[in-house]
């Protein structure tokens, strides 16, 4: 039996190594989600909330999005999936309001918490400090756009060039922490001026101390507490030498952006699209096609482009078997947010709490999708 990775207050559906809401109703619009898993374990983990924001269920009302894209492991993406949102509400309450300043307190929690969890389990399961996971939100909240990010997902908005017209531009709003990017290395020879090797190039590819391409996570212990560079972790994962600072760091960048009427849809999907889409032909895509199944639409698109890099078939790509897919192309999540101008200046369509959450589960043998 096949357990779906979704949990919803609406139905969705899978089919494959595919789970897909293909169409939802938010508080400000409508949305669309899917994800397609390339490795054993689904690293790639998702959520969208939408409804009241604080403890009471008085409001205000919003919608947060998150895309958490782990590594090494599914641990970190599936903690946060369980545990970031409702520690927005819980800041969000104490506070008693919608900010970026709770948005950020909610990460370092979050990021606090995993951390303990892994000092609990390091006897027992030590690999547990080389988990970790991007972490990219994006909450919507009185006409604003709040974005939070740490490691490689991407936001990118579909605007209108202008009032009336059929044209629209990709706009980029999150801020990438990868190595590949001569901004990141610069920050990390900045932080650590006295370490050589704080990034090395291993087979073409730039990596945070040869090991890891991300500068900022939740989770991976192993570069950010020196009490965990030691047995019983892996070799492969030890450094030859302690540290005194932390390698690696869960600070969030962070962005306030005031809504448009000209603000059309948010994209937000882990790396594993955007290594195969442009910013602008994943915005074309969205505002070319209908709404409904248009996350599926994405995610097909970045796979015949991953086909057409290895010279093979898209029908071809999709007889492979998860695992081996991996070489293929990474678990891809994609959720499209669409703006109702509308609603986001008006009344909230609905007050009860909408929930969606994608990844996990127990996914099938690959089928036509």
């Amino acid at each position: 039996m096949v357990k779906s990775c979704w949990k919803s207050s609406a139905e969705v559906e899978s089919c494959g190594l595919m789970w897909y809401k293909d169409l939802g109703q938010h508080v400000h619009g409508e949305f669309s989600m899917a994800v397609i898993q390339a490795n054993n374990l689904l690293e790639d983990q998702s959520q969208l909330e939408s409804g009241p924001l604080i403890s009471t269920n008085s409001g205000p009302y919003g919608t947060f999005i998150g895309v958490y894209d782990g590594h090494g492991g599914p641990e970190a993406s599936r903690f946060i999936n369980n545990n970031l949102f409702s520690n927005l509400k819980s800041f969000a309450s104490e506070h008693q309001e919608i900010s970026i300043n709770v948005l950020r307190k909610a990460f370092a929690a979050t990021e606090e918490d995993f951390l303990s969890l892994v000092r609990k389990q390091w006897l027992v399961k030590p690999q547990m400090a080389s988990v970790g996971s991007c972490c990219l939100t994006g909450l919507i909240c009185n006409g604003m756009l709040y974005i939070a990010n740490v490691g490689d997902s991407r936001v990118v908005l579909g605007r209108r060039t202008e009032k009336g017209s059929k044209e629209i531009m990709a706009l980029q709003l999150s801020v990438e922490h990868n190595a590949s990017f001569d901004s990141v290395r610069d920050e990390l020879r900045s932080l650590h001026p006295n370490d050589p090797q704080i990034v090395v190039m291993r087979h073409k590819v730039w990596r945070v101390k040869g090991l890891i391409q991300i500068s900022r996570s939740i989770g991976d212990a192993y570069l950010k507490k020196a009490e965990f560079n030691k047995e019983p972790l892996q070799p492969k994962f030890r450094l030859p030498e302690s540290f005194r600072k932390p390698i690696l760091s869960a600070e969030p960048s962070l962005l306030v952006h005031k809504l448009h009427p000209d603000d059309q849809f948010l994209i937000f999907a882990s790396d594993g699209l955007w290594e195969h889409l442009s910013n602008y032909e994943a915005v074309k895509i969205v505002q070319s096609s209908p709404r409904n199944g248009i996350a599926r639409r994405l995610i097909k698109a970045a796979l015949k482009e991953a086909a057409k890099k290895r010279e093979m078939r898209y029908s071809d790509l999709k007889k492979i078997e998860r695992g081996v897919r991996r070489h293929f192309h990474d678990d891809i999540t994609v959720i499209v947010v669409f703006l109702d101008h509308c609603l986001i200046n008006g009344n909230p369509s609905f007050t009860f709490p909408v929930s969606v959450k994608g990844g996990g589960g127990l996914p099938a043998a690959a089928t036509a999708w």
